[in-house]
């Protein structure tokens, strides 16, 4: 049986030595330093009583120490679920519940009393669970998603694969840890290679060229977001070592002009959901596409994309679901062997399940998201379905915005979805509130500050006398989310010192303050 990753760490130790593997500012750990500290780590998580199974909350800002923290818990049989310190209290505890944490780490402990010699532990199994990620999915609050020990060493053997990855190789990573691609897809994937990951809290564009030109890093791991901020921030000063770049969500129009304006020779753009169901990449460059599956190897990826209505998709009088033809928009969805648990919440795993697809008895996941394909097999990303859209390189669940902004005072209603932007990729957060006495802007500017990441914060307000509902209550937004921003009336956008009423004439300079890099 193949070793898991964390398990593999003493291996890598002796092949690479005292080659970096881990870097961020004033930090470089070796593979032999990085070994060490896992081990260190597997043994302080003993001595504490975690056993395998047991699940640790990991709740520490990015960097080296993070990444070797999980890895030294995991190295045991721990769970380590990867939480998100930017959010409120109030989201934090949801997801510490969520995932059943016995411990939460907030601060490195201290392990000065452990031993960093290799560990006389058998270490997990591949089918052991390793972390738990939190993804919104599609709808509703955050959900927990089970990653196993397998799942974690494969997409780093892939990864490594489809980058061509070598221990020559440093890539610049400053994408969320507690993410799956940030956190465990673009570290293990130069890990297994011998390579080095630079680790990056936040983007600057500002900082952008000259950090990847004094760390000679030869990869930039992106979301389309952030190739969009560096083409508004002008040329690069310095000649940089970039031979590829590879992440996701990179628009067509963004895509040539950033590979032209900084000679990056590759683009490897893919498309994953953390739940597993679904993967493509786009290995041969062509422009805009996520991926491609060719029709002589359609047997071996059995993938459908679904005519949907209302996010639903649509049946045949047999009660099988129609799948869309070339270049026709359908929910992305892929066939499986088993129904597994992708998440904790067994109800939650349901939803993402969908039944009898072509075939009575035939399990496949949902993707939620929108996609075409063209003749040649080339997929391209459309927009996601449910009450989910994305923004800032984030997905945002409508429905927690809505639960923070209807419980301000004076809301009456509420309803949010996103809307677009000319110029800004994904959706941005649009909220319709119905209000009455005892709303103050300034207090519902407090709330969404307090409850919420600046990526879900409401950047458009719209003030309206009624909101249409379904029969459950539900607040009725297609109608909203065509109507969008522009051109109507009471409509409100965030600025740090408070929501400002829109103003025509100050639409543009409003907008570039809101939405500055």
């Amino acid at each position: 049986m193949a070793p898991a990753l964390a398990t593999r760490l003493d291996a890598l130790a002796a092949e690479f030595g005292d080659a970096p593997a881990l870097l961020s500012d004033g930090v470089c750990l070796s593979y032999r330093e990085l070994a060490g500290r896992v081990n260190q780590g597997a043994r302080w998580a003993l001595s504490a009583g975690v056993g395998r199974g047991t699940v640790v909350g990991l709740l520490m800002p990015g960097g080296p120490e993070y990444v070797a923290l999980w890895l030294g818990i995991t190295r045991v049989g721990g769970v380590v679920a990867l939480l998100n310190p930017a959010l409120g209290s109030a989201a934090q505890l949801h997801w510490i519940d969520a995932a059943g944490a016995r411990f939460v780490i907030t601060t490195p402990p201290d392990r000065d009393g452990f031993s960093a010699a290799p560990l006389d532990h058998p270490g997990p199994g591949l089918a052991d669970r390793a972390l738990l990620i939190f993804t919104s999915g599609t709808t509703g609050m955050p959900k927990a998603v089970n990653l196993t020990h397998g799942r974690v060493l494969e997409w780093s053997l892939w990864f490594a694969g489809l980058m061509d990855a070598r221990a020559t190789d440093r890539i610049y990573n400053c994408l969320p840890l507690y993410h799956s691609v940030g956190g465990v897809v673009f570290v293990g994937s130069m890990l297994v290679a011998g390579g080095s990951v630079l680790l990056r809290e936040r983007f600057s564009v500002g900082r952008f060229w000259d950090d990847v030109a004094d760390h000679a890093c030869t990869i930039f791991a992106y979301i389309g977001e952030l190739c969009r901020y560096l083409l508004a921030g002008g040329p690069p000063s310095r000649t940089h070592r970039l031979r590829l770049a590879c992440g996701n969500g990179m628009q067509g129009p963004v895509w040539t002009a950033f590979q032209e304006r900084f000679a990056i020779p590759q683009v490897l753009e893919f498309y994953a959901a953390t739940e597993g169901g679904l993967s493509l990449y786009n290995v041969d460059g062509r422009v805009g596409a996520i991926g491609r599956i060719p029709g002589y190897l359609a047997h071996r990826f059995p993938v459908r994309l679904l005519h949907c209505i209302d996010g639903e998709p649509v049946r045949d009088a047999a009660g099988r679901c129609i799948v869309a033809g070339p270049d026709e928009p359908g929910e992305a969805v892929s066939r499986l062997n088993t129904a597994p648990d992708i998440y904790t919440d067994r109800a939650a795993t349901e939803r993402k399940l969908l039944r009898d697809v072509v075939a009575p008895g035939d399990v496949w996941f949902r993707s939620g998201d929108l996609m075409r394909r063209d003749r040649a097999g080339y997929f391209y990303f459309l927009d996601r379905l449910g009450d989910t859209f994305r923004w800032k390189g984030e997905n945002v669940a409508a429905s927690e915005v809505q639960a923070v902004a209807g419980t301000c005072p004076g809301v009456l209603a509420a309803a949010v979805y996103g809307v677009t932007v000319p110029g800004q990729e994904g959706r941005a957060g649009m909220a319709a509130l119905v209000v009455g006495p005892g709303f103050a802007w300034d207090t519902l500017h407090r709330r969404l500050t307090a409850a919420l990441p600046a990526y879900a914060r409401p950047v458009f307000i719209r003030l309206c006398p009624t909101l249409e509902s379904t029969g459950t209550f539900r607040p009725m937004k297609t109608t909203l989310r065509d109507e969008g921003w522009a051109g109507i009336d009471d409509v409100f956008t965030w600025t740090e010192a408070g929501y400002v009423k829109l103003d025509r004439g100050r639409t543009t300079a409003i907008l570039q303050g809101t939405l500055r890099i």
